[in-house]
C-alpha cells in the first residue's frame, strides 16, 4: 500500500525533513552533539518557548493570533517571585495564583475578540502592553527566589531529568490529546477552517474561541512558572519578543497562519529546530547568537512561501473538482 501525502500534510513533512537534516548535519559537524544529554538540553532550554508555542498553536489553529504570551511570561514570573519572597507565600500557591490570573486574562481577551468582533491582533497587542506594564509595576528589578522547594526542583533536575523538560513534554502530550481526540480540538480546527461553517454545524464557536485564548493564557503563565525554575528568579522583562519566537516555531511546525491546518507534533519540531540552531551555534563558538535570528528568519520565510503554495494547490484542486 503506497503512502499518500496530502497537500495539508506537506508543511509537516517539510518540517520533519528540515529538522532531521539540521540535526544530522550538526551531529556530524560537532562531536557530542548527537548525544542524549544534548537532546534533553534542547527540551530543558526551550521549555519556556515550547509551552508558549503550545498555547499559540491552539490560537493559530482557530484562525487567531496572540501577541500577549511573552508579556504574560514576564508578568507571571515576577508575580510568583514577589508572592514567594516578599509576601511569604508557598511557591505552589504563588504558581496557582499566576496560572489562574493567566487563564482569566486570556479568557478576557478572547471575550473581547468574540463578543465585540475586535481584531485579535489589536486586542492581544493591548494585552501585551497591559501585562508587561503590570509586571513592571510589581517590580522593576529581578527578584531572586530562595526557597526549599526550588532546591528540591534543582535536585530532581540534577539527579533524574530537568523538571522543565518533564513539564514541557507532559504539556505537549496533553495538548496533542486535546487537539486531536476531543470535541474541543475538533471545534478549534473547524473554526479555523471556516467559522461560518462551524456556526452552521452547531458548534459552540463563541465558547471555543474564548477557551482558546484562555488556554493560551494558561500556557503562557505556565511558561512563566517554568522560567522561575530555570533561572531561580522572577523578572518582568522575561519573555521579551517570545511571542514572535512562538509564532515562528508554530509556523515552522507546519501550522497554517490561516487556521484549520496543523499538528501539535509539528510545533514540537519547530521548537526543536530552534533549539538545534541555537545549540549548533554554541558548539561552533565563533558566530554571534544573532545568527540564530538570521537562520530562523530564513526558515520562516521559506515555510510561509511553502504554505502559500500549498493553499493555492488546495484551492485550485477544489476549483477543478467543483
Amino acid at each position: 500500500m503506497r503512502a499518500v501525502i496530502t497537500p495539508h500534510r506537506v508543511p509537516l513533512v517539510a518540517t520533519t525533513l528540515v529538522g532531521v537534516l539540521l540535526y544530522a548535519a550538526a551531529a556530524l559537524a560537532f562531536p557530542g552533539f548527537g548525544t542524549w544529554g544534548v537532546f534533553v538540553d534542547f527540551l530543558r532550554d526551550n521549555a519556556v518557548l515550547g509551552l508558549a508555542a503550545i498555547g499559540m498553536t491552539f490560537v493559530i489553529l482557530s484562525g487567531g493570533i496572540d501577541l500577549s504570551v511573552g508579556a504574560m511570561v514576564g508578568f507571571s514570573s515576577v508575580l510568583i517571585a514577589q508572592l514567594t519572597m516578599r509576601a511569604g507565600w508557598h511557591p505552589g500557591c504563588s504558581i496557582a495564583v499566576a496560572l489562574l490570573l493567566g487563564t482569566a486574562f486570556g479568557a478576557g481577551l478572547g471575550t473581547l475578540i468574540h463578543v465585540f468582533r475586535l481584531p485579535p491582533f489589536l486586542v492581544t497587542l493591548g494585552g501585551m502592553f497591559l501585562a508587561r506594564g503590570a509586571g513592571f509595576v510589581i517590580s522593576l528589578e529581578s527578584i531572586t527566589i530562595r526557597h526549599p522547594c526550588y532546591q528540591v526542583v534543582d535536585d530532581f533536575s540534577f539527579n533524574v531529568m530537568p523538571l522543565t523538560a518533564v513539564i514541557f513534554v507532559a504539556a505537549l502530550l496533553a495538548a496533542i490529546y486535546v487537539a486531536h481526540w476531543t470535541p474541543f480540538g475538533r471545534a478549534v480546527y473547524a473554526i479555523g477552517g471556516s467559522e461560518p461553517s462551524a456556526v452552521l454545524m452547531g458548534l459552540p464557536v463563541g465558547r471555543t474561541k474564548v477557551a482558546v485564548y484562555a488556554v493560551s493564557g494558561l500556557c503562557s503563565a505556565g511558561a512563566g512558572a517554568v522560567c522561575t525554575f530555570y533561572t531561580a528568579s522572577g523578572n518582568a522583562s522575561a519573555g521579551t519578543m517570545l511571542e514572535l519566537d512562538a509564532i515562528a516555531a508554530v509556523v515552522m511546525g507546519g501550522t497554517l497562519l490561516s487556521g484549520g491546518v496543523g499538528h501539535m507534533f509539528g510545533t514540537l519540531l519547530g521548537v526543536l529546530i530552534y533549539g538545534v540552531i541555537q545549540t549548533a551555534l554554541a558548539f561552533q563558538g565563533t558566530l554571534s547568537s544573532w545568527w540564530t535570528r538570521i537562520a530562523i528568519g530564513a526558515l520562516l520565510l521559506a515555510f510561509i512561501l511553502l504554505q502559500r503554495l500549498v493553499q493555492r494547490r488546495v484551492v485550485g484542486k477544489v476549483g477543478v473538482e467543483s
